[in-house]
């Protein structure tokens, strides 16, 4: 039995559950989800308790965060902004960054990490291979860090591990296989929830992930794309 406390932010995708299978290798971990009025809302915490459950964690805690779809400024939050079909070569932060999330989320993990006496936490935050989002960047959580330093009482020490930040997706498929990650309870898309569309950043993103790495994608899609 692993003696330290990790708080692992799972959202319910693929990066997050990959994530929490690193964790487990080395810590006691607890789960964090957010709730934030997104488009696939039930499906994430769905895929977020089926991950929970694979693993056996006891201790869950599922925060709801209504005022970043009030605060809106994002595809995934606002009906009134269409989900982006992807471009894997956009320059520009695409419609689906919902502003400062991570900063939120971070802030929950930290809080919830000093009363329960956690030593880390764990977010599967991916920059080399991701969609651009600023706050996936390494420096953002070296950043992030000081801040919990400053912030958190003497005796307080957590550190935010950002395990796979380095690797492209189709690395991180391998890793999740090496594993044994629980992929086939996972899902990355960005606005459906009972195929993933295959269209949006995330499902592409995703099934070249699986093709570069030479798997199967094992949840259901509405639409493949060709990568050869």
């Amino acid at each position: 039995m692993n003696s330290e406390l990790a708080v692992v932010l799972v959202s319910g995708g693929m990066d997050s559950c990959v994530t929490a299978a690193i964790a487990n290798s080395q810590y006691e971990m607890a789960f964090l989800h957010l709730n934030y009025a997104q488009r696939t809302e039930k499906r994430e915490l769905q895929a977020f308790q089926a991950i929970a459950d694979y693993y056996r964690v006891q201790q869950r805690l599922v925060v709801n965060l209504d005022h970043l779809k009030y605060i809106g400024g994002s595809s995934l939050t606002d009906r009134n902004i269409q989900v982006p079909k992807a471009d894997i070569h956009r320059k520009e932060i695409p419609t689906s960054y919902v502003p400062f999330r991570n900063a939120n989320l971070l802030s929950i993990a930290v809080s919830w990490g000093e009363v329960i006496r956690a030593k880390k936490i764990f977010i599967g935050a991916v920059e080399e291979d991701s969609s651009g989002y600023p706050d996936c960047r390494k420096e953002f959580y070296q950043a992030f860090n000081k801040v919990i330093d400053l912030g958190t009482k003497p005796d307080t020490d957590i550190e935010i591990i950002a395990p796979i930040i380095d690797l492209a997706k189709f690395q991180i498929v391998k890793k999740g296989i090496e594993l044994n990650a629980p992929l086939h309870l996972t899902w990355s898309c960005y606005q459906r929830e009972d195929l993933a569309c295959g269209e949006c950043d995330s499902c592409v993103l995703r099934l070249r992930g699986f093709d570069y790495a030479g798997e199967a994608d094992p949840i259901p899609y509405a639409k493949k794309v060709s990568f050869r």
